[in-house]
């Protein structure tokens, strides 16, 4: 008994290492990434530098979802336990409003466990998770007004309203400080990304500029709309005007000048960065609604350069979200097009393309 306990122990001791060298070689990939990126690509020009292959392989399909049943993902924040929490719309502007919108966890095993749940005609939008683990997420309910807001989960599986919006609000994109004590919301209708203390209270108007606008003549009116808070600053992307913006937090809190990352992305939606230091973007634009772009996973570099990493040929269906966790990425495909493929990939980031690609 004993020897088969030391055996046991063997074992367990070589996976613990096996694990902890995968990890480590993970990230020493990822910060080797992030320190080359973070300077200007351009400087890599002049260094022999050639593509060696795609930035994003081993694409699979992680998890399917019923359209029919209002299972349509629009984002996506991954935890550090490798589960991921997603929100459902349960309808979308181009889908018959049939089902009610849902948050769902999937855990890394598969498991599926549904936390919160709106109403017929809402959706459930952007999604983010303060640093205790608190989940808060965006509910955009355009006929009832007292359940228009941001919501957060209690311990106890409840959700409750912390931040009402106005009449003719349509929040989306949901950030959260670093300091873990402010969301802001990205408003897709009224131009605007509003601000409220995680403990909940009103809302105030952080910024409302041209910039975050919708363009009133397109299919979808939808301008800002992916949201996060990175490096000191809210990065927001404009789904109509197809622009990335980095919007410093001055050190009083309000909104600093509006600078333009990039341009040219029509239906640019969520976003996400290679490492919490890195300005690296992966962001997601769904081509399905109009005939202004196809759908396409683009890697955004510091100096504001853009290359497509992943496209229908990899299976995106109306991608909407990605996020990143060490080198695994995260995409959320809402599967509008016929045959309404609504699912959720993932693929391995090759450090050595993303460099190379840096300098072409």
């Amino acid at each position: 008994m004993q020897q088969q306990h030391q055996q046991t122990a063997r074992r367990s001791a070589s996976s613990a290492r096996r694990l902890l060298k995968k990890n480590v070689r993970i990230a020493l990939a990822v910060t080797a990434t992030a320190a080359v990126l973070g300077s200007a690509p351009s400087a890599f020009a002049a260094t022999g530098h050639s593509y060696h292959g795609s930035v994003v392989t081993d694409v699979r399909t992680a998890a399917k979802f019923d359209y029919a049943a209002g299972e349509i993902p629009e984002n996506i924040t991954v935890n550090p336990d490798d589960s991921v929490t997603l929100s459902m719309l349960g309808s979308c502007a181009v889908c018959q409003r049939t089902h009610g919108p849902e948050l769902m966890r999937i855990s890394a095993s598969g498991t599926r466990t549904v936390l919160a749940t709106g109403q017929v005609g809402e959706a459930i939008s952007g999604n983010t998770r303060g640093d205790d683990g608190t989940v808060y997420f965006s509910l955009f309910a355009p006929a009832n007004a007292a359940r228009n807001g941001v919501y957060k989960l209690g311990q106890d599986g409840t959700s409750q309203r912390i931040a009402a919006l106005p009449a003719g609000a349509g929040p989306n994109g949901l950030a959260i400080d670093s300091t873990g004590t402010i969301l802001y919301i990205a408003d897709s209708f009224t131009s605007t990304i509003w601000s409220v203390p995680v403990s909940g209270g009103s809302v105030t108007p952080w910024l409302t500029d041209a910039a975050l606008a919708p363009v009133p003549t397109e299919a979808l009116p939808i301008g800002a709309n992916g949201l996060r808070f990175h490096n000191g600053a809210l990065w927001v992307s404009n789904f109509n005007q197809g622009t990335l913006l980095r919007i410093p937090v001055t050190d009083t809190g309000t909104a600093g000048p509006i600078h333009l990352v990039a341009d040219g992305l029509p239906n640019i939606d969520d976003l996400s960065f290679l490492t919490p230091w890195s300005d690296v973007v992966f962001a997601a634009q769904n081509g399905s609604s109009s005939q202004n772009g196809p759908d396409r996973i683009v890697v955004i570099y510091p100096n504001g350069t853009y290359k497509p990493v992943l496209t229908s040929a990899d299976g995106l269906a109306s991608p909407s979200a990605t996020a990143v966790r060490g080198n695994r990425l995260y995409i959320t495909d809402g599967g509008v097009p016929e045959p309404h493929d609504a699912k959720l990939q993932t693929g391995r980031i090759n450090f050595a393309a993303l460099v190379a690609n840096a300098a072409h």
